[in-house]
């Protein structure tokens, strides 16, 4: 699986960029499509189903593309996952073009767990220092767990940071114990 939402992904990265498309606009475009057929059901058994023709699956991707005001790009990379019968990859795929997108324009993705939600200026913070850390830009991803008790804890790609007061906490219990 992997390797189909690798190859997929890059080709639509590919697509976005060769065609100086709004990387964030079509990013969001496909999650959007993601999240309506992973919330339908319907749709999945439709998009699915071999016995349903290629052209009757189009025209419910091009009446859906019609509500939600979706670009052409979208659409067509759809459609290759619907004539391809990949459309059961379409979320890895969208998750596997963001991170595509990301380093292509140079961020690294964090994602922070904290105790409480974080205020806007807090977030800033923690963005700014991990921007020094990485080297980089970074998009967060902000996520809760009272577990953590204090501080928080970051993970960039495989590196974990953590500043939790429960880390801080281990870390003593360790130091005591040896």
């Amino acid at each position: 699986m992997a390797s189909v939402t690798n190859t997929y992904a890059r080709a639509f990265a590919d697509a976005v960029f060769d065609g100086g498309f709004d990387p964030e606009k079509t990013l969001q475009e496909a999650q959007a499509v993601a999240r309506l057929v992973a919330e339908s059901k319907e749709l999945r058994a439709l998009w699915q189903t071999p016995s349903i023709t290629a052209e009757q699956k189009r025209a419910v991707l091009d009446a859906i593309v019609a509500r939600e005001g979706i670009s052409r790009l979208v659409r067509n990379f759809v459609a290759v996952l619907i004539d391809h019968r990949r459309v059961q990859f379409l979320e890895p795929v969208v998750k596997q073009f963001e991170q595509a997108l990301n380093q292509r324009l140079g961020f690294a993705e964090a994602e922070i767990t904290s105790a409480r939600e974080l205020n806007q200026a807090d977030r800033r913070i923690l963005e700014a220092q991990m921007e020094k850390v990485t080297g980089r830009k970074v998009r967060a991803r902000y996520l809760r767990d009272e577990s953590v008790l204090g501080g928080a804890v970051v993970k960039v790609g495989s590196t974990i940071y953590d500043g939790s007061v429960r880390g801080q906490l281990e870390r003593i219990r360790q130091a005591i114990s040896s």
